[in-house]
């Protein structure tokens, strides 16, 4: 049993089949079966990811809690890959709504991750492991780095947009305290990512412009590499 050849395939539901099939295609997929009756059923491929989807029509994507896990060794360039097929395909970079890409980062249990939500409303979390210990670490105890972990958590993976703005709102109010000029970085491009997502145009300008017009040394400008791409991807949106 222990030189048993397994693998587990995902099978993901959606109201109709083209729309998913045609997101997939536009990542670089191939459709390698389709079937129209008695039931509607397709499979995607790229490289190792294989995934089968099945129509259904009284389903409602965007209520969908469908959602499986992808780990690659490749996290960025499949980020940047996705991005660029879905720019072609779309014409721009769906980043609320159905479908939608999620920005790259890092997270706080040791993995290197983006969402992406196809059309159907199912969640692909694709990682790359960035340490062995695969469980978050306890929330930062400073006011700031506690403020972005548990604001990223609600953001990406919760999904609560809304939340995580009551609580970086809260963090940029601070009057007693002032964050490092990373940390006011990331706060920033967090707020105008989440302000995106709540199609609050008002607030996602403002922090912005706040972020953009920011001087960082070459040391901060490192360190904030992830935010600093954010924050092109939103200036170009």
């Amino acid at each position: 049993m222990g030189n048993a050849d397994e693998k587990t395939i995902p099978i993901l539901p959606c109201r109709t089949l083209q729309p998913v099939l045609d997101f997939y295609t536009a990542l670089g997929f191939e459709v390698t079966f389709r079937q129209r009756s008695p039931n509607p059923y397709a499979v995607v491929e790229r490289g190792g990811i294989q995934l089968h989807f099945f129509g259904m029509k009284q389903y409602d994507p965007t209520v969908s809690y469908s959602m499986c896990y992808v780990r690659t060794d490749a996290v960025d360039e499949l980020h940047a890959v996705f991005r660029a097929g879905l720019k072609a395909a779309y014409g721009r970079i769906p980043t609320r709504g159905l479908p939608r890409i999620g920005p790259l980062k890092d997270t706080t249990y040791g993995v290197r991750q983006f969402l992406l939500t196809d059309p159907g409303g199912n969640c692909i979390r694709i990682g790359q492991p960035t340490k062995d210990d695969p469980h978050h670490r306890p929330a930062p105890e400073e006011t700031f780095a506690r403020a972005l972990h548990h604001a990223a958590l609600l953001a990406d993976s919760k999904e609560d947009a809304a939340g995580a703005a009551r609580i970086l709102d809260r963090a940029l109010g601070n009057e007693d305290e002032h964050p490092t000029p990373v940390q006011l970085l990331r706060l920033l491009v967090l707020r105008a990512d989440v302000a995106d997502r709540l199609a609050d145009e008002k607030t996602a300008v403002t922090a912005l412009a706040r972020a953009a017009a920011l001087a960082l040394t070459e040391e901060e400008r490192e360190a904030a590499r992830d935010d600093l791409t954010r924050l092109r991807e939103l200036l170009e949106a």
